[in-house]
Protein backbone atom coordinates (compact mmCIF):
# COMPACT_ATOMS: atom_id res chain seq x y z
CA UNK A 1 0.00 0.00 0.00
CA UNK A 2 1.30 3.73 -0.79
CA UNK A 3 0.66 5.80 1.94
CA UNK A 4 0.21 10.04 1.58
CA UNK A 5 -0.27 12.10 4.67
CA UNK A 6 -1.20 15.08 4.53
CA UNK A 7 0.22 17.46 7.40
CA UNK A 8 1.23 21.03 8.39
CA UNK A 9 4.25 21.04 5.85
CA UNK A 10 2.83 19.43 2.93
CA UNK A 11 2.38 15.90 1.39
CA UNK A 12 4.53 13.21 2.20
CA UNK A 13 4.83 10.18 0.75
CA UNK A 14 5.51 6.92 2.76
CA UNK A 15 6.21 3.64 1.39
CA UNK A 16 5.17 3.85 -2.26
CA UNK A 17 7.57 2.07 -4.53
CA UNK A 18 6.19 -1.51 -5.24
CA UNK A 19 3.15 -3.64 -3.66
CA UNK A 20 4.53 -7.13 -2.87
CA UNK A 21 1.71 -9.09 -5.69
CA UNK A 22 4.21 -8.49 -8.87
CA UNK A 23 2.58 -5.46 -10.42
CA UNK A 24 3.84 -4.70 -13.26
CA UNK A 25 6.00 -1.20 -14.10
CA UNK A 26 2.63 -0.65 -16.53
CA UNK A 27 0.37 -0.63 -13.85
CA UNK A 28 2.94 1.24 -10.91
CA UNK A 29 2.61 4.20 -14.48
CA UNK A 30 -0.80 4.26 -14.27
CA UNK A 31 -1.00 4.72 -10.46
CA UNK A 32 1.27 7.94 -10.93
CA UNK A 33 -0.53 9.22 -13.68
CA UNK A 34 -3.85 8.88 -11.51
CA UNK A 35 -2.04 10.36 -8.47
CA UNK A 36 -1.01 13.49 -10.86
CA UNK A 37 -4.55 13.82 -12.07
CA UNK A 38 -5.79 13.91 -8.69
CA UNK A 39 -3.12 16.65 -7.70
CA UNK A 40 -3.96 18.33 -10.46
CA UNK A 41 -7.96 18.29 -9.98
CA UNK A 42 -7.23 19.59 -6.18
CA UNK A 43 -5.37 22.78 -7.08
CA UNK A 44 -6.92 23.29 -10.44
CA UNK A 45 -4.05 23.77 -12.82
CA UNK A 46 -5.85 20.17 -14.78
CA UNK A 47 -7.67 21.68 -18.26
CA UNK A 48 -10.52 19.50 -19.46
CA UNK A 49 -9.61 16.74 -21.45
CA UNK A 50 -10.57 13.08 -22.01
CA UNK A 51 -8.39 10.33 -21.14
CA UNK A 52 -7.51 6.92 -22.36
CA UNK A 53 -9.46 5.09 -20.02
CA UNK A 54 -11.96 5.61 -17.30
CA UNK A 55 -11.78 6.41 -13.52
CA UNK A 56 -15.14 5.34 -11.14
CA UNK A 57 -15.74 7.85 -8.34
CA UNK A 58 -17.42 6.78 -5.33
CA UNK A 59 -18.07 9.96 -2.57
CA UNK A 60 -20.68 10.66 -0.12
CA UNK A 61 -23.84 12.74 -0.87
CA UNK A 62 -23.73 16.66 0.43
CA UNK A 63 -25.01 15.50 3.80
CA UNK A 64 -21.70 14.54 5.46
CA UNK A 65 -19.03 15.00 2.80
CA UNK A 66 -20.03 18.02 0.77
CA UNK A 67 -16.69 18.74 -0.36
CA UNK A 68 -15.75 15.66 -1.73
CA UNK A 69 -19.28 15.64 -3.52
CA UNK A 70 -18.17 19.00 -5.21
CA UNK A 71 -14.47 18.19 -5.97
CA UNK A 72 -16.21 14.90 -7.98
CA UNK A 73 -18.59 16.75 -9.85
CA UNK A 74 -15.32 19.23 -11.14
CA UNK A 75 -13.53 16.04 -12.06
CA UNK A 76 -16.38 14.76 -14.34
CA UNK A 77 -16.65 18.36 -16.04
CA UNK A 78 -12.61 18.61 -16.21
CA UNK A 79 -12.93 14.84 -18.00
CA UNK A 80 -15.75 14.78 -19.79
CA UNK A 81 -16.48 10.72 -20.64
CA UNK A 82 -13.48 9.68 -18.66
CA UNK A 83 -15.33 10.01 -14.88
CA UNK A 84 -17.96 8.00 -13.27
CA UNK A 85 -18.98 9.02 -10.44
CA UNK A 86 -21.35 7.49 -7.61
CA UNK A 87 -22.73 8.19 -4.53
CA UNK A 88 -22.99 6.03 -1.45
CA UNK A 89 -26.08 6.09 0.91
CA UNK A 90 -26.05 8.60 3.90
CA UNK A 91 -26.50 5.66 6.03
CA UNK A 92 -23.92 3.62 4.71
CA UNK A 93 -23.63 1.18 7.64
CA UNK A 94 -26.68 -0.13 7.47
CA UNK A 95 -26.51 -0.34 3.60
CA UNK A 96 -22.94 -1.82 3.07
CA UNK A 97 -24.46 -4.48 0.32
CA UNK A 98 -25.15 -1.36 -2.02
CA UNK A 99 -22.26 0.02 -0.79
CA UNK A 100 -19.84 -3.53 -2.26
CA UNK A 101 -22.50 -3.38 -5.13
CA UNK A 102 -22.10 0.30 -6.07
CA UNK A 103 -18.07 -0.04 -5.90
CA UNK A 104 -18.04 -3.57 -7.81
CA UNK A 105 -20.44 -2.42 -10.85
CA UNK A 106 -17.34 -0.09 -11.88
CA UNK A 107 -15.71 -3.39 -12.07
CA UNK A 108 -17.89 -4.78 -14.47
CA UNK A 109 -16.57 -2.29 -17.34
CA UNK A 110 -13.23 -3.07 -18.46
CA UNK A 111 -12.56 0.38 -19.70
CA UNK A 112 -12.73 1.35 -16.00
CA UNK A 113 -9.09 1.28 -14.66
CA UNK A 114 -8.72 2.89 -11.50
CA UNK A 115 -11.65 2.92 -9.01
CA UNK A 116 -11.67 5.94 -6.11
CA UNK A 117 -13.44 6.14 -3.03
CA UNK A 118 -13.55 8.25 -0.88
CA UNK A 119 -14.21 8.38 1.82
CA UNK A 120 -13.83 4.79 1.89
CA UNK A 121 -16.51 3.83 4.24
CA UNK A 122 -17.01 0.30 5.51
CA UNK A 123 -17.41 -1.93 2.69
CA UNK A 124 -15.18 -0.58 0.50
CA UNK A 125 -12.23 -3.54 1.54
CA UNK A 126 -14.28 -6.20 1.37
CA UNK A 127 -15.32 -5.11 -2.18
CA UNK A 128 -11.95 -4.28 -3.13
CA UNK A 129 -11.07 -7.86 -2.06
CA UNK A 130 -13.71 -9.31 -5.19
CA UNK A 131 -11.75 -7.06 -7.41
CA UNK A 132 -8.56 -8.30 -6.81
CA UNK A 133 -10.34 -11.78 -7.71
CA UNK A 134 -12.06 -10.27 -10.81
CA UNK A 135 -9.34 -8.28 -12.17
CA UNK A 136 -5.38 -7.55 -11.82
CA UNK A 137 -5.06 -4.42 -13.91
CA UNK A 138 -7.49 -1.73 -12.29
CA UNK A 139 -5.47 0.52 -9.75
CA UNK A 140 -7.61 0.74 -6.25
CA UNK A 141 -7.37 3.82 -4.50
CA UNK A 142 -9.29 5.00 -1.11
CA UNK A 143 -9.29 8.54 0.39
CA UNK A 144 -9.89 9.28 4.20
CA UNK A 145 -10.71 5.06 4.77
CA UNK A 146 -12.72 4.12 7.49
CA UNK A 147 -11.05 0.43 8.01
CA UNK A 148 -8.50 -0.20 9.91
CA UNK A 149 -4.90 0.24 8.45
CA UNK A 150 -4.01 -3.56 8.52
CA UNK A 151 -6.83 -4.54 7.28
CA UNK A 152 -7.15 -2.38 3.97
CA UNK A 153 -3.57 -2.44 3.89
CA UNK A 154 -2.97 -5.99 1.47
CA UNK A 155 -5.91 -4.93 -1.29
CA UNK A 156 -5.62 -0.80 -1.78
CA UNK A 157 -2.86 0.63 -4.09
CA UNK A 158 -3.15 4.23 -2.14
CA UNK A 159 -4.36 4.99 0.41
CA UNK A 160 -4.21 8.69 1.35
CA UNK A 161 -5.71 9.77 4.98
CA UNK A 162 -4.55 12.75 6.71
CA UNK A 163 -1.86 12.32 9.74
CA UNK A 164 -4.37 11.53 12.39
CA UNK A 165 -1.78 10.35 14.53
CA UNK A 166 0.13 13.73 14.71
CA UNK A 167 -3.05 15.66 15.32
CA UNK A 168 -3.84 14.30 17.98
CA UNK A 169 -1.36 16.40 19.91
CA UNK A 170 -1.28 19.42 17.31
CA UNK A 171 -5.10 20.12 18.42
CA UNK A 172 -4.69 20.29 21.84
CA UNK A 173 -1.33 22.25 21.19
CA UNK A 174 -3.68 24.91 19.17
CA UNK A 175 -6.55 24.95 21.75
CA UNK A 176 -3.66 25.61 24.39
CA UNK A 177 -2.46 28.66 22.36
CA UNK A 178 -6.33 29.71 21.81
CA UNK A 179 -6.61 30.02 25.31
CA UNK A 180 -8.78 26.75 26.10
CA UNK A 181 -8.61 25.42 29.43
CA UNK A 182 -10.43 22.37 28.41
CA UNK A 183 -11.04 20.29 25.53
CA UNK A 184 -14.83 18.98 24.33
CA UNK A 185 -14.63 15.88 22.89
CA UNK A 186 -17.81 14.72 20.81
CA UNK A 187 -17.27 11.50 19.14
CA UNK A 188 -19.80 7.92 19.29
CA UNK A 189 -18.63 4.34 20.15
CA UNK A 190 -18.68 3.47 16.65
CA UNK A 191 -15.75 6.39 15.60
CA UNK A 192 -13.85 5.13 18.49
CA UNK A 193 -13.66 1.98 17.20
CA UNK A 194 -11.52 3.09 14.71
CA UNK A 195 -7.96 2.85 14.91
CA UNK A 196 -6.50 6.04 13.86
CA UNK A 197 -9.02 8.22 15.58
CA UNK A 198 -8.48 6.04 19.19
CA UNK A 199 -4.62 6.64 18.65
CA UNK A 200 -5.30 10.16 18.06
CA UNK A 201 -8.11 10.93 20.92
CA UNK A 202 -4.79 9.13 23.16
CA UNK A 203 -2.29 11.60 21.57
CA UNK A 204 -4.18 14.35 21.94
CA UNK A 205 -4.99 13.43 26.02
CA UNK A 206 -1.45 12.54 26.41
CA UNK A 207 -0.33 15.84 24.90
CA UNK A 208 -2.93 18.18 26.58
CA UNK A 209 -2.18 17.07 30.18
CA UNK A 210 1.43 17.99 29.40
CA UNK A 211 0.03 21.84 28.61
CA UNK A 212 -2.18 21.13 31.76
CA UNK A 213 -5.72 20.81 30.05
CA UNK A 214 -8.42 18.55 30.84
CA UNK A 215 -10.41 16.78 28.23
CA UNK A 216 -13.82 16.48 28.72
CA UNK A 217 -15.24 13.61 26.89
CA UNK A 218 -19.11 13.95 25.30
CA UNK A 219 -20.97 11.25 24.02
CA UNK A 220 -23.46 12.19 20.98
CA UNK A 221 -26.13 10.52 19.05
CA UNK A 222 -24.12 8.77 16.12
CA UNK A 223 -25.61 9.59 12.84
CA UNK A 224 -26.19 6.51 11.71
CA UNK A 225 -28.27 5.72 14.47
CA UNK A 226 -32.14 5.86 14.92
CA UNK A 227 -32.36 9.64 15.21
CA UNK A 228 -29.78 10.19 12.22
CA UNK A 229 -27.90 13.15 11.05
CA UNK A 230 -30.87 15.55 12.26
CA UNK A 231 -30.51 13.85 15.93
CA UNK A 232 -26.20 14.25 16.01
CA UNK A 233 -26.63 18.67 14.41
CA UNK A 234 -29.86 18.90 17.06
CA UNK A 235 -27.67 17.48 19.52
CA UNK A 236 -24.75 19.71 19.30
CA UNK A 237 -27.08 22.91 19.17
CA UNK A 238 -28.31 22.00 22.25
CA UNK A 239 -25.09 20.39 24.05
CA UNK A 240 -22.58 23.37 23.24
CA UNK A 241 -24.57 26.12 25.06
CA UNK A 242 -24.91 24.05 28.06
CA UNK A 243 -21.50 22.65 28.24
CA UNK A 244 -20.52 26.27 27.65
CA UNK A 245 -22.46 27.25 31.07
CA UNK A 246 -20.75 24.41 33.13
CA UNK A 247 -16.79 24.67 31.89
CA UNK A 248 -17.21 28.29 30.97
CA UNK A 249 -16.21 30.02 27.79
CA UNK A 250 -12.34 28.73 27.46
CA UNK A 251 -13.53 25.66 26.27
CA UNK A 252 -12.90 24.19 22.88
CA UNK A 253 -14.50 22.26 21.01
CA UNK A 254 -13.13 19.24 18.73
CA UNK A 255 -15.64 16.39 16.74
CA UNK A 256 -15.29 13.15 15.44
CA UNK A 257 -17.79 13.66 12.54
CA UNK A 258 -18.53 15.74 9.57
CA UNK A 259 -22.34 16.22 10.09
CA UNK A 260 -21.16 17.85 13.64
CA UNK A 261 -19.06 20.52 12.26
CA UNK A 262 -21.71 23.43 10.65
CA UNK A 263 -23.71 23.27 13.75
CA UNK A 264 -20.57 23.20 15.68
CA UNK A 265 -19.22 26.45 14.64
CA UNK A 266 -22.47 28.54 14.97
CA UNK A 267 -22.98 27.19 18.49
CA UNK A 268 -19.37 27.65 19.19
CA UNK A 269 -19.95 30.92 18.17
CA UNK A 270 -23.08 31.56 19.64
CA UNK A 271 -21.89 30.45 22.86
CA UNK A 272 -18.51 32.33 22.68
CA UNK A 273 -16.12 28.91 22.59
CA UNK A 274 -12.71 27.96 20.99
CA UNK A 275 -13.27 26.22 18.01
CA UNK A 276 -9.83 24.97 17.11
CA UNK A 277 -10.32 23.27 13.63
CA UNK A 278 -12.83 20.56 12.19
CA UNK A 279 -12.33 16.61 11.63
CA UNK A 280 -11.85 17.37 8.48
CA UNK A 281 -9.30 20.21 8.26
CA UNK A 282 -10.46 22.51 5.51
CA UNK A 283 -11.66 25.89 4.78
CA UNK A 284 -14.62 24.36 2.72
CA UNK A 285 -15.42 22.10 5.48
CA UNK A 286 -18.68 23.34 7.79
CA UNK A 287 -17.50 27.26 7.55
CA UNK A 288 -19.43 28.21 4.41
CA UNK A 289 -22.77 27.10 5.98
CA UNK A 290 -22.35 28.48 9.52
CA UNK A 291 -21.43 31.81 8.35
CA UNK A 292 -23.19 32.27 5.23
CA UNK A 293 -20.06 32.73 2.86
CA UNK A 294 -20.97 32.47 -0.81
CA UNK A 295 -18.08 29.89 -2.72
CA UNK A 296 -17.63 30.86 -6.58
CA UNK A 297 -17.71 28.43 -8.98
CA UNK A 298 -14.48 28.59 -10.16
CA UNK A 299 -13.30 27.36 -6.26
Amino acid sequence: MCVIRRITEGITWENCPKRNKGENAVKRKLSCVLILILVLGVIGVAQAAELPFKIGVVTGTVSQGEEEYQAALKMVARYPGSIEHVTYPDNFMQEQETVIGQILQFAMDPQIKAIVVTQAVPGTTAAFNTIREMRDDIVLIMGLPHEDPDMIADVVDLAMETDQIRRGANIAELAQRMGAKKILHYSFPRHMSMELLAVRYNKMKEEAEKLGLEVVDVTAPDPMGDAGIPGTQQFILEDIPRQAEIHGKDIAFFGTNCAMMEPAISASMAAGIIFPEQCCPSPFHGYPGALGIEISEDR
